[in-house]
């Protein structure tokens, strides 16, 4: 194999404010699975920079399951479609697809034998099922319900008991199988957002927007006790998860807490503060061995510390929107990854470990388009939010450093040596020197897109929608138009010098990539062919004789600069994501991401 994954840095949950997420844990004890977009999400939950991405659903999943078995996962999607998936391969192989109602599918639940399956969520005329899982034969109906169902639960233990919560304010109790409706629960005052069974089957909770938990009989499903007497939290409850020894129970709320709960004494044993913003709503929690995880609403994960409830043993962040941008850099001899996002969010990963964090302070706060790092060590980004900031990778803080304003978008930035920065903007191409602007061409007469500074410093090369590369010199202060045109194949959308300044490479909506000889005055050197979509970014490795391209069929290729014909062909690098961009860390390891949200580091071999 010309080329193999080495890394992957995965995305964090997808989240929505008043939604509760769905943490799944694996029986077995060392995995976690979560979902984002198309992706299913499993990590190691010892060593979550472990990580393995399931990418097989047509639209964005909402929710997976282990089975107890521990051999394959459920996974439901927002059409209603259940795809049942093996674990232990590292393909995934399909088991069974089934559509159990047209809806967004919301909950999941098997029974411990894992042959039955039930699914609730948001139907047109039913808002579950339940069924065998080999067959898709129903071992029951679920009703009692006249609203969507949020959350079901089936006993661990015979004889079974299914319970679910719905967002008409109450749950409902069932046996069999097959399922049969026993009672409906109307405790709560407002949406039921959760319903769990203990490990052993004796308690099932329900926990609610109304702040309450409500602990019932897990045999006759009589009520047992309310958590907290009147209030268990002070906002909604979105999660709640056992231990494993049943005694005790977890809790996340919109108050921005989790709690421990003793279930018995009916007391609090630990409160977890984790913030005073927004973001900090607890969404989402999973008590798996002596892990104990939350969700917050920025999508990080906690583990909570028992010992000291005020600080977490770790967070773990990353992304949850898609990643638009990647460059590296290496500092103190290690590299590191920046990637920048569809919320302005930019994050820092180290590209051996994968440990990573973000920057202090405030920063963009609309789409991040293009990163760079410029000779001073700092990193270059522009975002729709119309600035062009300057930060240092020292100090990784945003507040006190350079930022730039422009008067229209930008959409790309290059440096180049002597404190020179180029942006392209709508319409506009503008020269930075020393974080100031400087000079500005108005009107260039055609839609500039894309630009690169040469290493020498003294020409700049701007590719146009017009489908060329317009060649620019800088002049102390100014750009001058050298009035040099070089044809592209179709509108440009990438393009980039190689390290050493000998050649010029430009790829295009039309699949093509073009390499330019910058000693021949330019001469057109070879053309290459190979992708069946626009090519959207490029990237030269460090030895100049390779480069990297990605496009929107998903596919990464590696050319070889005197060959078109010698390439490795990377196929579904982000499968059904087109690859948004790309960077080398050094000759042999090329780093790719893309709309999932997930960084991955492949090694190529030639």
């Amino acid at each position: 194999m010309p080329y193999e994954i080495k890394k992957v840095f995965a995305s964090l949950p997808q989240v929505e404010r008043g939604v509760s997420k769905i943490l799944g844990g694996d029986p077995k004890g060392s995995n976690f699975l979560y979902t984002n977009g198309k992706c299913v999400i499993l990590r190691n939950i010892d060593n979550p920079a472990v990580a393995d991405i399931y990418t097989e659903h047509a639209h964005q999943v909402v929710v997976a399951k282990y089975a107890p078995s521990g051999f394959y996962v459920a996974s439901g999607d927002v059409t209603g479609k259940l795809r049942i998936w093996d674990t232990t391969q590292k393909e995934h192989l399909l088991k069974f697809e089934y559509q159990p109602f047209a809806g967004k599918i919301k909950d999941i639940a098997w029974t411990e034998d894992s042959k039955r399956i039930a699914v609730v969520g948001e139907g047109r005329e039913k808002f579950g099922a339940v069924f065998l899982w080999d067959s898709g034969s129903s071992v029951g109906e679920i009703t009692g319900h006249n609203k969507v169902i949020n959350s079901v639960d089936i006993r661990q233990s015979r004889p079974y008991r299914l319970a679910t919560g719905s967002d008409d304010n109450c749950a409902a109790f069932f046996e069999g199988p097959p399922f049969k409706f026993k009672f409906t629960i109307g405790d709560h005052s407002r949406f039921v957002n959760c319903v769990r069974f203990s490990p052993d089957g004796n308690r099932f909770a329900t926990a609610s927007a109304d702040g309450q938990i409500f602990i019932y009989d897990g045999k006759t499903g009589e009520k047992v006790c309310a958590l907290g007497g009147s209030k268990a939290h002070d906002g909604g409850i979105y999660a709640i998860s056992w231990s494993p020894d049943s005694t005790q129970l977890l809790s996340a709320s919109g108050d921005k807490t989790s709690k421990i709960w003793d279930v018995n004494a009916n007391s609090v044993v630990t409160t977890f503060p984790m913030g005073t913003t927004i973001l900090d709503q607890q969404l989402g929690c999973l008590w798996q061995k002596d892990h104990l995880l939350s969700v917050s609403l920025s999508g990080y994960i906690n583990y909570l510390d028992r010992n000291n409830p005020n600080k977490p043993l770790r967070v773990i962040k990353g992304h949850s929107k898609s990643i638009q941008c990647l460059t590296v850099h290496r500092n103190d001899g290690r590299s590191f990854i920046y990637s920048g996002s569809h919320d302005g969010h930019i994050n820092i990963w180290d590209s051996e470990t994968g440990e990573n964090d973000s920057f202090a302070g405030k920063g963009h706060t609309n789409q991040v388009s293009r990163m760079t790092v410029d000779e001073a060590g700092q990193l270059v980004s522009c975002s729709m939010d119309d600035t062009v900031r300057y930060t240092s990778l020292g100090l990784r803080d945003y507040s006190g450093q350079g930022v730039v304003k422009l008067d229209v978008q930008p959409k790309c930035v290059a440096v180049g040596p002597g404190g020179y920065a180029v942006v392209v903007c709508i319409g506009q191409i503008v020269l930075l020197k020393d974080q100031r602007k400087c000079f500005s061409i108005d009107s260039p007469g055609y839609e500039p897109e894309v630009v690169a500074v040469h290493p020498g410093g003294d020409t700049v090369a701007v590719g146009g929608a017009d489908g060329n590369v317009h060649l620019y010199s800088i002049l102390g202060s100014t750009l001058k138009d050298e009035g040099h045109v070089l044809e592209a194949k179709g509108p440009v959308t990438d393009l980039a010098y190689s390290h050493d300044g000998a050649f010029l490479a430009v790829c295009d909506a039309s699949k093509v990539v073009t390499v330019f000889s910058v000693a021949d005055n330019y001469a057109e050197k070879n053309v290459f062919y190979g992708h069946h979509a626009k090519i959207v970014c490029l990237a030269w490795s460090p030895d100049n004789e390779h480069f990297a391209s990605g496009g929107m069929d998903m596919m990464v290729y590696v050319w070889t600069l005197s060959d078109p014909e010698t390439r490795v062909k990377i196929q579904d690098a982000h499968r059904l994501h087109h690859v948004s961009s790309l960077a080398w860390l050094d000759a042999h390891t090329l780093v790719t991401t893309s709309h999932d949200a997930s960084v991955r580091e492949w090694t190529i071999t030639y």
